[in-house]
């Protein structure tokens, strides 16, 4: 007889492992199923974020800020270091060491929570008196019975047509995380988060790079003047980006890469480089899953249909994080995951997609939450707009970093705060407060009167909100 659980949840990323432990929380005997595996075999739960996206690729954007400080700037503080040298083996080991951290702790959270751990390939078997049994295909094959399924397999990456990934030449997000060495020249189709968080890493570290993107606009997603901006920073570090190109040929030869295109003016180009990185979006999914077993539902993107609230065209089978529609990120599968835990309990789980933040992690950061302003034109919807530059800024100066700008978008007759966008330093961190303020349907007014810190960044934030009524203090 197999192994009966309340809730059994298939993959431990940010959605899963999150989905396990409150469910948990509330009552529940919980699995948790999931199939990373560390170098040595052993279990990596934590999904794509941990293991090859966000936490690995904080890990390595911050070693190479600390090279280029180091290289570049940290004279300007009077600080004389003699030659730098940048040993990239042990940049990555760092970076090992660190997302081993994280999947221990994730290990440590499932015994603290009393959440039983599977570490395999869960599939659905078929439908079971009460729920559904589920295959767990490790080291050992076993079977267990779960009432509730929370489904939570998120994504891989999407390569180009006919261009598999060999994660030697042609590098998906793992492999551009795991290279052993500089290579002299770079090439990235798509100027996503990844594509420039990666070329950001890299270009640091000596390499020229060059970003193919097919979009005209740059940062397309992003507030137009904000894009501007990082772009035009981007543009000075030495980031080579060409927009509106089609990509074409792609061959591999033993010096590297060579990718034929026609650029935005429809001539056509080479580029040869030692590695190509591309980032042309993520997938959902559903490799092993066996969903046709018990007629689980997928929309012609290969994703798990849901409504409003998560739930599948099955009775008792929830689906969370990248594998479902909305925004591919991290901190959106936890919302759901919460959420639905709270579903099957009998509470009301809240997920806002309108107070969803993005960051891109570059130098300098970009960060927004809310609508822009083109979308608001093409809405029809009136609206007034400050910003203030973080050149205005006493704490900016004194890090050294005055790039970018905080903007506000307000409501022209209600003053509800509809938008806020930013590009310099640390608005990762600075966001968080205009996600409150929106969740809480602020007004700019309302920022504008709250007494920040001086000297800070987050006097930038005060400053936009000022702006909406045309009364910054400091510009």
């Amino acid at each position: 007889m197999s192994k009966q659980f309340d809730v059994v949840v298939i993959g431990a990323g940010p959605g899963g492992y999150i989905a396990a432990i409150r469910a948990a929380q509330l009552g529940f005997n919980v699995a948790c199923i999931d199939e990373w595996k560390n170098a040595q075999g052993g279990a990596a739960p934590g999904g794509t974020c941990t293991n090859v996206g966000c936490i690995p690729s904080k890990a390595l954007l911050q070693s190479s800020e600390h090279y280029e400080h180091a290289r570049l700037h940290f004279a300007d503080h009077g600080i004389s270091t003699g030659k730098v040298e940048m040993d990239v083996p042990k940049m990555i080991t760092r970076k090992q060491g660190i997302v081993k951290q994280n999947n221990d702790g994730i290990l440590y959270l499932f015994k603290k929570n009393k959440v039983t751990f599977f570490h395999g390939r869960g599939s659905f078997v078929k439908a079971a008196e009460g729920g559904y049994e589920i295959k767990v295909a490790g080291k050992e094959e076993e079977t267990i019975t779960g009432k509730q399924i929370i489904i939570a397999t998120g994504s891989n990456a999407r390569a180009l047509p006919g261009v598999p990934f060999d994660e030697e030449f042609i590098l998906s997000n793992d492999g551009a995380l795991a290279l052993e060495k500089t290579p002299k020249t770079l090439g990235l189709i798509g100027s996503g988060v990844i594509g420039l968080e990666m070329g950001s890493v890299w270009r640091r570290l000596g390499s020229e790079v060059t970003v193919l993107e097919g979009m005209d606009k740059f940062l397309p997603a992003v507030d137009e003047q904000i894009a501007k901006e990082a772009k035009k920073a981007f543009d000075k570090q030495g980031l080579k980006i060409e927009l509106g190109v089609k990509v074409g040929e792609v061959k591999t030869g033993k010096k590297g890469v060579t990718v034929s295109y026609t650029n935005a003016k429809g001539e056509a180009q080479t580029l040869e480089v030692e590695k190509l990185i591309v980032s042309i979006g993520r997938t959902a999914n559903t490799i092993g899953l066996n969903p046709e077993a018990v007629g689980l539902a997928l929309d012609e993107r290969g994703q798990i249909v849901v409504d409003a609230d998560c739930k599948t065209n099955l009775p008792g089978v929830w689906a969370v994080g990248d594998v479902v529609r909305g925004p591919m990120l991290a901190h959106k599968a936890e919302e759901e995951a919460v959420a639905v835990a709270e579903r099957i309990a009998g509470q009301h789980g809240h997920v806002n997609f309108d107070t969803i933040p993005f960051v891109i992690y570059t130098s300098p950061e970009v960060a927004w939450v809310g609508r822009t302003e083109q979308q608001l034109k093409e809405q029809g919807v009136k609206y007034k707009a400050g910003s203030f530059p973080f050149l205005a800024n006493g704490r900016a100066r004194a890090l050294g970093d005055t790039t970018g700008m905080v903007k506000f978008i307000a409501d022209a007759e209600t003053d509800e705060i509809l938008g806020v966008h930013m590009v310099g330093p640390m608005v990762s961190e600075l966001i968080s407060e205009a996600v409150v303020a929106m969740e809480f349907k602020a007004s700019s007014e309302d920022i504008a009167r709250i007494c920040h810190a001086h000297p800070s960044l987050s006097e930038s934030t005060k400053e936009a909100a000022l702006a909406v009524d045309k009364r910054t203090l400091n510009f």
